[in-house]
């Protein structure tokens, strides 16, 4: 790191900063690179720690994930990484709503502002999404993200930390983000309704967390490995249900005394998944998609119109729901850090990010620290 600092500032900052860089598909390279200047409602924001997202290694794979083929080329050349927290170092002009030192974590998406979609408050469905020439920012997506000691963002997407949560703890406040919206979007009267999650990853296991501080009853997670499913107890689950034991339909049937579930917060992308959704809901039921299978499925189609089933999908953490979802963390509704299971430094990148493609010694979220690293 360059040892010229900027002045001017109780938080000096160097010149220039570590950061990966994307070459090609899978080509990741330590480099310096020139710490980024906020601008007009942006804060520079001093990275102390980043999660390892699924999302990020189908980025460094194969690009964005899920979007229209040939809508987006590889996004060569950027910083990826996204589910990052930080502390407040550098002010842009205008900015008041964050100070100097403060904790905060990320949202991905800044929306334009201007397109119908973002007038709507729904910035993580811009209409102008891989644009920053337009305003549209997505760090770690399609704009530099967290894999770096520095990164720009938005005052749009920042939420501030408690000061009781740890920096690991608090990269995991946008999975948490992205299960609070999935909830929204099924319509957010959650008490008392009974809710499915399907898939224990970190966006299920967070789905259950969130489901059950806002009491819902009961809440089922379904899934096929046991200290997964073992964790989702200890995030709130009534019950769980190993589906390489028993149907998972049937088991949410026996459950339920035959009536179904209101809610199903489908979390594992599996090419069936939807199809199990349908019957474990009652009718007039709705089922929100957080995952998304790599291959067209088949869907019966009859049977979610002949009982009125809703189906919805969500991109990302939308209509900051990651405001709510760290206030639940921060009166300890249930207890994040469970999904918390390795630590790496930042020049360890490659090695965190195969603990979490491989799932080393079971991993669910890596996460990499930046100081003293």
């Amino acid at each position: 790191m360059s040892a010229s600092l900027r002045s001017g500032n109780e938080y000096p900052i160097p010149e220039t900063m570590r950061a990966w860089v994307l070459g090609g598909p899978e080509e990741l390279s330590l480099v310096e690179k020139p710490v980024p200047e906020p601008g007009p409602a942006e804060v520079l924001v001093r990275i102390d720690a980043v999660a390892i997202c699924a999302t990020d290694l189908e980025i460094i794979r194969h690009g964005l994930p899920a979007s229209i083929e040939g809508e987006l080329p590889f996004n060569k050349g950027y910083t990826p990484g996204h589910e990052y927290m930080g502390t407040v170092v550098k002010l842009g002009p205008s900015v008041d709503e964050y100070q100097l030192g403060d904790r905060i974590a990320v949202e991905i998406h800044a929306g334009c502002g201007r397109c119908r979609r973002c007038r709507e408050g729904m910035y993580t469905s811009c209409l102008n999404y891989g644009f920053p020439s337009k305003g549209h920012r997505a760090n770690g997506f399609s704009t530099d993200g967290g894999f770096a000691e520095y990164a720009v963002n938005h005052v749009n997407t920042m939420v501030h930390v408690p000061d009781d949560i740890t920096d690991e703890e608090a990269t995991l406040i946008v999975t948490a983000g992205t299960a609070m919206y999935g909830l929204d979007v099924l319509g957010g009267i959650i008490a008392g309704e009974g809710v499915v999650v399907i898939g224990p990853g970190p966006i299920g296991l967070m789905g259950v967390g969130v489901a059950k501080a806002l009491g819902a009853q009961p809440v089922i997670l379904t899934g096929t490995r046991d200290r997964r499913l073992e964790m989702g107890k200890r995030l709130g689950a009534d019950a769980v249900v190993n589906v390489n034991h028993e149907d998972a339909v049937a088991a949410v049937q026996r459950l339920t005394g035959g009536r179904g579930v209101q809610y199903v917060l489908e979390c594992s992308g599996a090419p069936n998944a939807l199809n199990e959704a349908a019957r474990m809901v009652n009718r007039g039921g709705r089922i929100c998609l957080a995952a998304f299978p790599h291959e067209p499925v088949s869907v019966d189609l009859a049977y979610i119109v002949r009982n009125n089933i809703y189906v919805f999908g969500i991109r990302g953490e939308g209509q900051s729901a990651t405001h709510r979802a760290a206030a639940l963390m921060g009166q300890r509704r249930f207890d994040a850090k469970l999904i918390h299971t390795h630590t790496f430094p930042l020049v360890e990148l490659p090695a965190a990010l195969r603990y979490a493609r491989d799932r080393v010694e079971d991993a669910i979220k890596v996460v990499v620290k930046m100081r003293g690293s």
